[in-house]
């Protein structure tokens, strides 16, 4: 298990978020990566197929073309995205040796059932991503605001304690939040 140290100043993140319109055949994916400062000191770009299998690997593909070794976290804003592209964030974390966190923002019950109505010759392989992603556990942050996370290489309280330094206001965390910002400048 990889831990988090919040305590270095110069503690670096990769936060990477998407953007896609109804009928893209592919998603954009941004990639920021933000100092505990939040100083932004790089950025990536990817994309991954909406409806497509291969999210994780565009990912760690992101990973790879910043060419660096400073980054100490990767926080991901959602892990079923661009219409149930599952990633698989145990895979990430075992290959680079990072934590990473998934955020999400609702709560729910599952999407089984709109995976087999979505995929209805192919829904197997998808369902079994899936539940390898385990539960997702609720946690309040120091704004007041609850999220919904799931983390590989981290323990629950270290990915709180992250999240609280890298959330200035509201519910999303400012890496997730200007990700997503420049993810939509490419769609």
């Amino acid at each position: 298990m990889n831990h988090i140290h919040l305590e270095k100043k110069g503690l670096r993140g990769l936060g990477i978020a998407e953007s896609f319109h109804q009928n893209d055949k592919y998603s954009s994916l941004a990639g920021i990566v933000i100092r505990r400062d939040f100083i932004i000191d790089g950025f990536v770009f990817g994309k991954c197929t909406v409806e497509g299998d291969d999210a994780t690997d565009s990912i760690l593909e992101m990973y790879k073309k910043l060419e660096r070794d400073d980054i100490s976290f990767i926080m991901i804003s959602g892990l079923i995205i661009s219409m149930y592209n599952i990633i698989d964030i145990h895979k990430i974390s075992e290959n680079l040796g990072l934590p990473v966190i998934g955020v999400t923002y609702e709560d729910s019950k599952g999407i089984e059932e709109s995976i087999k109505k979505h995929f209805p010759n192919s829904y197997k392989d998808k369902i079994d991503k899936y539940r390898h992603l385990e539960e997702r556990t609720k946690i309040s942050l120091h704004t007041g605001y609850d999220v919904y996370i799931r983390t590989s290489g981290c323990i629950t309280s270290e990915a709180k304690k992250l999240l609280d330094v890298f959330t200035l206001q509201g519910s999303i965390p400012e890496p997730l939040r200007v990700a997503q910002l420049l993810a939509k400048t490419k769609t």
